[in-house]
């Protein structure tokens, strides 16, 4: 990961910018004066523009610095585009001390944005090398802020570079779920190499595509509480009301209810409550409390 001067970590909001007519001169031109700048003319409608864009951020993502972008919507700045002389879209430009040094037009291959990037970096001075770990930070940010579509393609972005980055997995398939897109969110976790598929943070990526398949499946939170008050020995309907309160992310009552059914019948439904609860304590993070105290609870319950 390439670092600043004084050692700290670029700020991404500050490393990508959306760009008008009104803030050219400070975000491109003079802004270039220190270090490269990259331009990315595009528009909503334009279909190539969402898949070079993303590209493109990853890599002056993982440069922490060394280049920054300025994304100008051609649409809301038509004065801007006429003056660079764009005439189709996607167009690039990358400057430097104020002046266009290098460009291109059209989509491209990840591995000529990576080689374009390093260019402007070497033009600028700076150094080239580096990983895609902020890149990685900026797309998880991204999806914990909701920003889930530009989330995905950042997530697919570094795929591109590196298809052996189990973080871009997971979170591409953690997009996935976010958006219900069950299917997808599987095809992407079937599709990690051999190599890397036992890492834990793609099994937890399969543990929360479980969940996600079940709460499709849970039947109404209310109605489950219902059934289980009326007669609370009736464990299929706790192990459904389990279900769905994991769909609604209340897993910690999840947890809860399939102890309780762990408790009167540790080998109900051949361990289901046993298997659901490592289930959830899997596509949890390992330091979470509630899967810290329910492990607990639980080697309580089976060595008494």
């Amino acid at each position: 990961m390439i670092e600043l001067g004084g050692g700290a970590e670029a700020n991404v909001g500050d490393l990508i910018k959306d760009v008008n007519e009104s803030n050219f001169m400070q975000d491109v031109v003079e802004a270039s004066q220190d270090v490269p700048v990259i331009v990315d003319f595009w528009a909503p409608w334009c279909g190539p523009c969402k898949t070079l864009g993303p590209a493109l951020e990853a890599e002056v993502t993982a440069a922490n610095g060394a280049v920054k972008m300025a994304k100008i919507n051609v649409d809301e700045n038509q004065m801007i585009a006429g003056q660079m002389q764009v005439q189709s879209i996607p167009t690039v430009f990358a400057f430097y001390k104020g002046q266009p040094i290098d460009g291109f037009q059209g989509a491209i291959p990840g591995s000529e944005i990576k080689g374009f990037v390093e260019r402007v970096i070497e033009a600028g001075g700076g150094d080239a090398s580096g990983g895609l770990d902020a890149a990685i930070e900026a797309a998880e940010t991204m999806l914990e802020e909701g920003d889930i579509e530009d989330a995905a393609q950042t997530f697919a972005a570094i795929l591109e570079e590196d298809d052996q980055s189990v973080a871009a997995y997971a979170g591409l398939a953690r997009a996935h779920l976010t958006k219900e897109e069950l299917d997808e969110a599987e095809a992407v976790l079937n599709g990690v190499p051999a190599a890397i598929s036992a890492d834990a943070l793609i099994e937890a990526a399969f543990a929360q595509l479980a969940l996600a398949r079940q709460a499709a499946e849970a039947g109404p939170l209310a109605e489950l509480s219902a059934a289980v008050e009326a007669n609370p020995d009736d464990l299929q309907a706790r192990f459904d009301l389990a279900s769905a309160l994991s769909a609604n992310e209340q897993n910690e009552e999840a947890v809860d209810a399939l102890l309780e059914i762990f408790r009167r019948d540790r080998e109900w439904n051949d361990g289901a409550a046993k298997a659901q609860l490592f289930t959830i304590f899997d596509a949890l993070k390992p330091e979470d409390p509630i899967v810290l105290n329910g492990r607990r609870k639980l080697s309580s319950m089976i060595f008494a």
